[in-house]
């Protein structure tokens, strides 16, 4: 069985940064833990960047979220020390979901698409949402003891929409 881990934004700004949060830290030996997994199982893994630049305050989502984060070359940018180590194709995203990551998904030959990482309910949800709709009958999974929310209100409120989605849901 060919399997596919998609570690969606474990970017420091995220973690301990602008935007982190205790949760977002909770997950980090879990997310670590997941990935060796894979890797020991000769399974394939990439990650996607959440990507701005010097102008971010001047984008639609810089407006609406008026925190610079994740801004290309940055400290905050990076993955987290402990992740970054690990080899696989990286995804730069400027938005929530990447639909280069979905395409490479959805046409990479997998049977099942695992997503991990931050934010459940703002880009865990987007990327498993464009990975569902360009393969529809790809088995695509997240596992919420690898996802933190915004908030866990939040958190939980993304993994029910997931699952009405047709996602599973690990525990």
């Amino acid at each position: 069985m060919k399997k596919l881990l998609v570690v969606v934004d474990m970017q420091k700004d995220f973690i301990d940064g602008s935007l982190g949060t205790k949760e977002a830290e909770a997950i980090v030996a879990n997310v670590q833990k997941k990935i060796e997994e894979y890797v020991n199982a000769g399974q394939e893994v990439v990650f996607t960047l959440d990507t701005h630049f010097e102008d971010y305050l001047d984008t639609q989502e810089g407006r609406k979220l008026p925190v610079r984060h994740c801004i290309r070359g940055t400290d905050g940018w990076r993955l987290w020390e402990k992740l970054e180590g690990f080899e696989g194709k990286r995804f730069e995203k400027g938005t929530f979901g990447s639909v280069e990551c979905g395409d490479y998904a959805a046409h990479g030959g997998y049977d099942i698409v695992e997503l991990v990482g931050l934010c459940t309910d703002i880009c865990v949800i987007s990327n498993a949402m464009v990975i569902k709709a360009m393969a529809p009958e790809l088995t695509v999974q997240v596992d919420e003891r690898c996802c933190a929310g915004v908030t866990p209100e939040s958190h939980k409120n993304a993994l029910e929409a997931m699952k009405m989605c047709q996602i599973e849901i690990l525990k």
